[in-house]
């Protein structure tokens, strides 16, 4: 059996740089997971003593925080400044972006549409930095229940699927007097997602690597799964059922952003030694 990796995966420009973060601020502690991968968190933990702590109000005046990587809600980060916490901000920049433009555009009196997963991280972060407000889509029947002025900024989440964004947008535009469409995606997301669907079309079997809350690794899952009935999610070797690969040829592979090299690599070994 064949076994080859998509041609862009894994860790991402953020992750890489959140993680680099944490290394080098040993004996501190993240306020929420720093990426959606526990075993990458559980290295940093052992190998660096950063640690996790789920309430910011457990962080106390001298102590230092970590911003993760999806961001925090504002009133949270600026409770954290005014209590003395040293806080050191992991938040990727393609996060903070979409952040800055909910601030401008709720500021200059426009209705604030942020397609994405309401209770993931990023986008109550996201939310929380519209000055009057925004309102958090999965699809467009969602959209027909809202109200919204005739000016609108719409913003997604980094790891949405851009055709799924491109539907709420196209709903938008015809029916309002001005939509500003902000692409929010990463640059990763598309790479990933590109490389993902197009391996994704070869394969009759699909391997995609990641936490289950990892919101990127779904979509690259979704996409594998449309293009090959046999894809699987799983987070590390242990989930692997090597009855999946009796009779397949050609086993894709790829991973989401908060995927290490080394667990990537334990997969691709636990796959040669029991299926090849």
């Amino acid at each position: 059996m064949k076994i080859e990796l998509a041609e862009k995966y894994g860790f991402c420009f953020g992750v890489k740089r959140a993680i680099k973060i944490a290394e080098e601020n040993k004996n501190s502690a993240t306020y929420g997971p720093l990426i959606h991968n526990s075993k990458e968190i559980a290295r940093l933990d052992k190998d660096f003593k950063v640690g996790l702590v789920e309430d910011f109000k457990a962080f106390g005046s001298g102590e230092r925080a970590i911003v993760r990587t999806h961001g925090i809600v504002k009133d949270e980060l600026k409770a954290l400044q005014d209590s003395g916490v040293d806080v050191v901000d992991a938040t990727c920049p393609f996060v903070t972006k979409p952040q800055e433009i909910a601030q401008e555009m709720s500021e200059k009196g426009y209705s604030v549409v942020i397609f994405g997963d309401e209770a993931h991280p990023e986008i109550k972060g996201v939310k929380s930095y519209a000055t009057h407000g925004a309102f958090v889509v999965t699809c467009v029947e969602e959209l027909e229940k809202i109200k919204l002025h005739e000016h609108i900024a719409l913003i997604a989440q980094t790891t949405r699927k851009v055709e799924d964004y491109m539907e709420i947008a196209n709903y938008l535009i015809p029916r309002y007097k001005e939509v500003r469409v902000f692409n929010t995606i990463c640059n990763a997301t598309f790479e990933n997602q590109d490389a993902v669907r197009k391996i994704s079309k070869q394969a009759d079997i699909m391997i995609i690597i990641g936490g289950k809350n990892s919101s990127n690794t779904k979509q690259l899952f979704s996409i594998a799964k449309d293009n090959c009935t046999d894809s699987y999610h799983i987070e590390d070797e242990n989930d692997l059922s090597y009855e999946w690969f009796d009779g397949k040829t050609f086993c894709g592979i790829s991973a989401g952003a908060s995927t290490p090299d080394w667990i990537i690599q334990n997969v691709v070994d636990s796959i040669e030694k029991n299926c090849v």
